[in-house]
């Protein structure tokens, strides 16, 4: 008998690629941002994007631009040059919207003194037309025995804590912190950080500007370096340590394991000094 030889031929399935990994979404875009005065440019055609849940540092020395980039993103200040965005919103030709989508902190912020910090949220509510639950928004920043307390009667730390709480109140996806610690003993310092942290488990996307560069490797996911109103440098933190170290840079003096401010730390202990 002959072979069969029409039988079918199976071929073998094919092999199926994995979908690639989706990009995180882009919530903060900045493209070719300038700002001048006069005939001092203060911010010389930056452009970063930011991704959502992502907590991004700018650091730079006096002068660099730092707070002048973030008062352009949160449509405080008009700038010359470049597009900026936050969740796709254009902030020159629609400020309104952007204020609505972000949470402002600043270096320095005024509140009534006459009002205790529930009715100052309350206030801060009907503003934006919401109705608040000011001891829960309180919660956040660990300050709700203060809910009766007048913003007269907190500590630096406090007042600090406050001012990002009274960013929160409208639920706002972007979070803007300028030197949110700038001021505070290490107690406080390291309790903000604690807070920051707990308010990016949240969903919340995070732009902080700092000087001090233990809190920008402690929290931030990715750093830009600002000078003279240039980004030199835009990584993670680890990224641009190993950078350095490639590049063949070593200390003069070995590194010790503990600093002053362990020594001040373990001497008074870690716990905030509050009433």
């Amino acid at each position: 008998m002959e072979a069969v030889t029409d039988a079918p031929v199976i071929s073998p399935s094919p092999r199926l690629e994995p979908p690639p990994a989706s990009m995180p979404e882009t919530i903060v875009k900045v493209e070719g941002l300038t700002k001048r005065y006069d005939s001092l440019t203060a911010v010389d055609d930056i452009s970063f994007h930011v991704s959502r849940g992502e907590i991004f540092g700018i650091l730079g020395p006096n002068g660099a631009g730092k707070t002048t980039t973030l008062e352009c993103i949160e449509t405080l200040l008009a700038f010359d040059a470049g597009d900026v965005r936050v969740q796709g919103i254009d902030v020159r030709t629609d400020p309104l919207e952007v204020k609505r989508r972000i949470g402002v902190q600043l270096q320095s912020s005024a509140f009534f003194d006459r009002l205790s910090l529930n009715e100052l949220l309350t206030v801060f509510g009907e503003i934006y037309g919401r109705r608040v639950d000011p001891a829960s928004i309180l919660d956040e920043v660990d300050l709700r025995a203060k809910l009766q307390s007048k913003v007269s009667e907190l500590s630096g730390g406090q007042r600090q804590r406050f001012s990002i709480a009274a960013a929160l109140v409208h639920d706002p996806p972007v979070l803007f912190l300028d030197e949110p610690t700038t001021g505070l003993d290490p107690q406080s310092r390291r309790h903000l950080w604690g807070v920051v942290r707990r308010i990016k488990t949240e969903g919340k996307t995070i732009v902080l500007t700092t000087h001090y560069m233990e809190e920008a490797e402690e929290l931030c996911d990715r750093v830009a370096i600002m000078d003279h109103g240039c980004i030199v440098a835009l990584a993670p933190p680890h990224e641009l340590i190993a950078r350095l170290l490639a590049d063949g840079f070593r200390k003069e003096r070995i590194e010790r394991h503990a600093n002053l401010e362990d020594v001040f730390l373990a001497l008074t202990g870690h716990a905030l000094r509050e009433d």
